[in-house]
């Protein structure tokens, strides 16, 4: 739904995107081969990118209570040397399930196959992520741990999750156009969420519209306009983490870059 004036609204900016929807590790890896000016990327992924690429202050998903869950079919007493399907190597879901279950063992499935393989029993768990929150009981599945509430206990930050992120090779002038168009677009739709009903619904794959009125209330919050001071420290937070596990240096760049909303 924040992407629907910066698509359709022809008053909002002078740019014109060209859409690709895409699996979110897809799109982490498009970003990384240089395929995209602008890109929808895990905060996981983006402690690989950030020397070639920033993050936009607005349009991300960063809040408490949304991050990723392990479920199981059969109940698990740990889940040491046990088999994890998770949604991609660098999603944020995956650099929780590594910070926080470091022994468990890890096969990459998309996110939407990953509920189907776990009731079939081809893996002994799944890290599910999005909508999938809501309905993995529909599966027979029970959620062995909730990888976000681990993090909030663990760090006392909210868990970022998502973020939208443009090149750094663009003019500063496209940068910072493209981050005002797009708090003007989230500001849009939290304004008048019905108008990109149409929209969100043409691109839900089987989200009944319950879960889909759940999903954006749980995921698109204060946040997501604007990341805010306490939203980047807790981005702060999760780089640090992850860095020290993959043994990343801090490249020493800013990590949001563009407009803001007390610029106008």
């Amino acid at each position: 739904m924040v992407f629907h004036a910066l698509v359709f609204d022809r008053r909002l900016t002078d740019l014109h995107f060209e859409v690709v929807l895409a699996d979110v590790e897809e799109l982490n890896q498009m970003a990384s081969d240089g395929r995209l000016d602008v890109a929808k990327v895990s905060y996981h992924a983006a402690v690989h990118l950030l020397r070639e690429w920033a993050l936009l202050p607005s349009g991300g998903a960063l809040g408490r209570g949304v991050g990723p869950l392990i479920v199981t079919r059969d109940s698990l007493s740990d889940l040491d040397g046990r088999l994890v399907a998770v949604p991609g190597g660098r999603t944020t879901a995956s650099l929780l399930l590594a910070l926080a279950e470091p022994e468990a063992r890890t096969t990459v499935l998309r996110y939407d196959r990953i509920m189907p393989a776990v009731a079939a029993g081809e893996v002994e768990a799944g890290l599910i992520i999005h909508e999938s929150r809501f309905t993995y009981q529909e599966h027979g599945l029970r959620a062995y741990s909730d990888l976000g509430e681990w993090w909030e206990r663990t760090t006392g930050e909210p868990i970022p999750l998502g973020a939208i992120a443009v090149r750094r090779d663009l003019p500063g002038a496209v940068q910072t156009e493209v981050a005002r168009a797009l708090h003007a677009s989230v500001a849009a739709a939290m304004a008048d969420p019905d108008a990109s009903s149409e929209f969100v619904e043409a691109h839900a794959q089987e989200m009944s519209q319950e879960v889909r009125a759940r999903h954006v209330a749980l995921f698109v919050n204060a946040h997501t306009l604007d990341v805010g001071p306490s939203g980047r420290r807790a981005v702060a937070v999760l780089f640090d983490a992850a860095r020290r596990l993959h043994g990343i240096a801090d490249p020493g760049l800013d990590t949001f870059v563009g407009w803001r909303p007390e610029d106008s």
